[in-house]
């Protein structure tokens, strides 16, 4: 079992789809370090959200590895089968553009059903915990609230929320606000933004470049399933060094123009 500094590691990831016809993942390196905000932009189908997915543990890769506190996390052998660390995986928490809410259950019942089944936590405690993530999310009058009553922002915050009852050591966000009205946005970039203040560590993937350089302490191009640009948000956002990032963003997100 290797030690190392490094909060995550990404080494030479690959993941493959339609029976390895559909590459995705293509050597992906990366390494982040504790506290690190890491935003990655890149085009669609560009790999992103499967990297997303792979960190959390839903999905297998076809070669490589990813260490989490310089243990073993995700794996996969020479005949491609991935074992997949459970311990670890609790560790992380992931909030997606959809929200997963349960539908069933108020939003109470949604933040503390983890922390009573997975952790076996008191009711009484994990109620009180979930009521002041709820008060700090500006959410306290929504407790007995189901989903089908909640906003979209209100839903994603919730989301947040629920992860948070875990108490992760890591946080993945994907395309949390691009299903949300643009006046829905703001509330929970702010929260995200707060929880980046407090040194949550996190991978975000959005195309907001305005909430990019607000949030994160790395931006990392990726493109064709690789790394292609890794810096601070000035840099890949302001100066890119990579012709393919000028392009990209120059395409995209106009910031020329800004």
């Amino acid at each position: 079992m290797s030690q190392s500094n490094f909060l995550m590691e990404m080494k030479d990831l690959h993941k493959s789809y339609a029976g390895g016809i559909k590459p995705v993942l293509q050597g992906l390196n990366i390494q982040m370090n504790p506290g690190d905000r890491v935003v990655v932009i890149g085009p669609s189908g560009g790999g992103k959200s499967t990297l997303l997915r792979v960190l959390m543990g839903l999905e297998k890769i076809d070669s490589g590895q990813v260490l989490f506190q310089g243990k073993n996390y995700v794996t996969a052998d020479s005949r491609s089968r991935t074992t997949i660390d459970k311990e670890i995986r609790r560790q992380i928490g992931m909030v997606f553009q959809h929200y997963t809410l349960f539908p069933h259950l108020n939003v109470l019942q949604n933040l503390v059903l983890a922390p009573i089944k997975v952790r076996g936590e008191a009711r009484k405690t994990a109620e009180d915990r979930a009521r002041g993530l709820l008060n700090r999310f500006g959410l306290e009058a929504k407790e007995k609230a189901y989903p089908a009553h909640l906003s979209g922002g209100q839903k994603q915050r919730v989301a947040i929320a629920r992860a948070l009852m875990l108490d992760p050591k890591l946080m993945l966000f994907d395309e949390v606000t691009s299903a949300l009205d643009p006046e829905l946005v703001a509330e929970v970039e702010q929260v995200i933004i707060a929880l980046a203040k407090q040194s949550m560590p996190m991978v975000v993937v959005t195309h907001d470049m305005h909430f990019a350089r607000n949030v994160a302490s790395r931006v990392i191009f990726c493109a064709g399933g690789v790394v292609v640009e890794d810096g601070p948000p000035e840099q890949v956002l302001g100066k890119p060094k990579e012709a393919r990032t000028r392009e990209f963003i120059q395409r995209v997100f106009h910031i020329g123009e800004q």
